[in-house]
């Protein structure tokens, strides 16, 4: 273990959990404590976990296209409830249809997003991310 805790889910109304249980996997192999908050996950719920467990970093999973708007002032209410630092990354099919990713990501990024991954990013991707963001060596 690595000491870092990451909060992880399926945000919205989305319920693919394959996925989300592979970046679980993934990133306890690790060395990360991981809180899967598993499918349907509330912006509130990430931010009471991540409250509860002190948690490091929140990753937002999400496939169904919906994930911009589900994303939507996750940062602000990290914020007001004391979260000002915690790196948020999101990755997945975050909007529907076919769009250029690096719009997509700069609207992540304008949201407060630390890192925003396209489909197809590899899980080794996002752990090297935390492991920088996180000071993991």
């Amino acid at each position: 273990m690595n000491g870092k805790t990451i909060v992880t889910g399926v945000i919205g109304a989305d319920v693919h959990a394959v996925g989300n249980k592979i970046l679980a996997f993934a990133l306890e192999q690790a060395g990360f404590k991981v809180i899967n908050l598993g499918v349907m996950v509330a912006q509130e719920e990430y931010i009471e976990a991540a409250l509860e467990t002190n948690a490091d970093a929140i990753l937002v999973s999400s496939l169904y296209g919906h994930g911009e708007i589900d994303c939507n002032g996750l940062r602000e209410k990290c914020d007001e409830a004391g979260l000002k630092d915690i790196p948020l990354l999101a990755g997945g099919n975050l909007v529907v249809g076919k769009q250029n990713f690096e719009e997509v990501e700069k609207r992540f990024l304008a949201m407060g997003f630390t890192r925003v991954y396209p489909p197809g990013t590899t899980v080794e991707t996002s752990i090297a991310d935390l492991n920088e963001l996180l000071g993991v060596q």
